[in-house]
């Protein structure tokens, strides 16, 4: 990911030089499975907690696994809730959010070849553990709401200082540097990847935006990595809607850092912002969908920012290393279940090539679109156009709205052929049921679906797996 000066950049992209990769890709589909209950019960995770959150929903919810989702070697993945259930509307004053505490969890995942008809394999997801995020020094919490009141997990204590769900868990002080602060309570996860020791995890958050690396044992916050500047909205509130109309520059409320990658050798991490910054969208044309990569050195934490430019859909779910500079990148619409019935239509994977992209930290979103990374014309993945045909034939009102976890898992065999395996999961809200075009209720469980494909539908890509190293858990 080295940088080009800008006249050659300008001069291969007006010479055509850039090239546009091809993607005619024959990816299929080979397993779906659901995960609704563990050793807890029905939507209940491994938390062991028993307390209720102020919405009267319990504590121990298991919901959104697929806000964020990683492989973690073996038959073991990890899957990511976000910043907990805040669909039922209660209280406006915090966007009904609630001290929900931040957590991943540990899953192994049952693939096994399909001994009767239907789709190639069976897939059977076991939840294994569940852990809770936390500090081991003080956060900021808010003064609390009125309605509901104070914001600070119950659990606290001299210790574990837990993240929150709560959006009124900052500082309302302006910040100066306008850099973020990571004494703020409040966190909303939406992209995770593992570290290759196997120890740590990293994961990337909307209110920020911030990355944070965790042990991946106990939830404890190890780092917490500095961000550009240009990243961050200066006018804070506990309202998505009122920070939106406060503010001329940074990440628009709860469409900060959606993904989040790590390149195969171990050492960079990729995030992805899930729409335009708001000085990039004010400038109009393609710069309002103009998204930014931001590259992290793990080591150094110096960082490097490159434009992507949305085709179809509305926003970026994830983002997911092929190899070292070659990615893939979720794009979606909002429709489908979840949405009161809609069609589904756009969930399309694409691939990117950072290689040579030039940073764009200190360009103006405008300029930037012209330097914006290579990307397929075509889809690597239409995610909506697999589901629909057969074997599944599924009806469109049935795909999962909020496609946003991709993961890299195992090689298997189907028949006689190698395929590399590309993990999807979905974040259902936290949402049992939900409406049809009806207003009937459908159910909405938390799923996976599992695509198979070869070294051919990479159209001369190269894909290198993390390297894991050897460890027991």
């Amino acid at each position: 990911m080295r940088k080009v000066l800008l006249p050659i950049a300008l001069l291969g992209i007006a010479l055509g030089l850039v090239a546009t990769p091809q993607i005619s890709a024959q990816v299929q589909l080979l397993a779906v499975g659901s995960l609704t209950e563990s050793k807890a019960g029905s939507y209940a995770d491994l938390s062991g907690l028993h307390n209720t959150l102020e919405s009267g929903v319990p504590a121990n919810l298991l919901g959104g696994l697929g806000s964020g989702f990683a492989y973690a070697s073996g038959n073991t993945f990890l899957g990511l809730p976000d910043r907990g259930p805040n669909a039922d509307q209660y209280d406006d004053n915090i966007d009904s959010t609630t001290s929900y505490i931040p957590r991943f969890h540990t899953i192994t995942m049952d693939l096994k070849p399909n001994q009767g008809s239907g789709l190639p394999f069976t897939l059977t997801p076991t939840l294994r553990g569940t852990t809770l995020l936390f500090s081991l020094t003080p956060l900021v919490y808010g003064a609390g709401d009125g309605i509901v009141g104070s914001g600070v997990p119950p659990q606290n204590n001299f210790f574990f200082h837990f993240f929150t769900g709560r959006s009124d868990a900052f500082d309302p002080t302006p910040d100066p540097n306008n850099s973020g602060n990571p004494r703020y309570g409040r966190f909303d996860p939406e992209g995770i990847r593992l570290s290759n020791d196997g120890f740590s995890v990293f994961i990337s958050d909307e209110y920020g935006p911030y990355v944070y690396q965790f042990d991946r044992l106990t939830g404890l916050r190890l780092r917490a990595f500095k961000l550009p500047g240009n990243l961050f909205s200066p006018v804070l509130s506990s309202m998505g809607a009122v920070e939106i109309s406060g503010n001329t520059t940074g990440r628009v409320a709860n469409k900060g850092m959606e993904g989040l990658a790590i390149t195969p050798d171990g050492k960079t991490l990729v995030g992805i912002m899930q729409n335009a910054l708001i000085q990039d969208a004010a400038l109009g044309g393609a710069a309002k969908n103009l998204l930014r990569i931001v590259t992290v050195d793990i080591r150094a934490g110096t960082t490097h920012e490159y434009g992507y430019l949305l085709t179809t859909g509305s926003g970026v779910s994830e983002i997911l290393a092929l190899n070292q500079h070659e990615f893939l990148v979720d794009e979606r619409d909002g429709k489908g279940r979840g949405d009161n019935g809609s069609k589904a239509k756009i969930k399309q994977i694409f691939k990117i090539d950072l290689a040579g992209a030039v940073d764009i930290t200190a360009i103006d979103g405008l300029t930037a679109t012209t330097l914006a990374v290579p990307k397929s014309s075509t889809p690597f993945l239409d995610v909506v156009a697999v589901l629909t045909a057969p074997p599944l034939s599924l009806d469109p009102t049935l795909v999962p709205s909020k496609i946003e976890g991709i993961a890299l898992g195992p090689d298997v065999f189907n028949g006689q052929t190698k395929l590399h395996t590309l993990w999807v999961a979905n974040d259902n809200d936290f949402e049992k049921t939900v409406p049809d075009a009806n207003g009937n209720p459908v159910d909405n469980p938390n799923q996976f679906f599992v695509f198979g494909f070869t070294d051919a539908d990479l159209a001369g890509s190269k894909l290198v797996p993390q390297q894991f190293k050897s460890f027991r858990w």
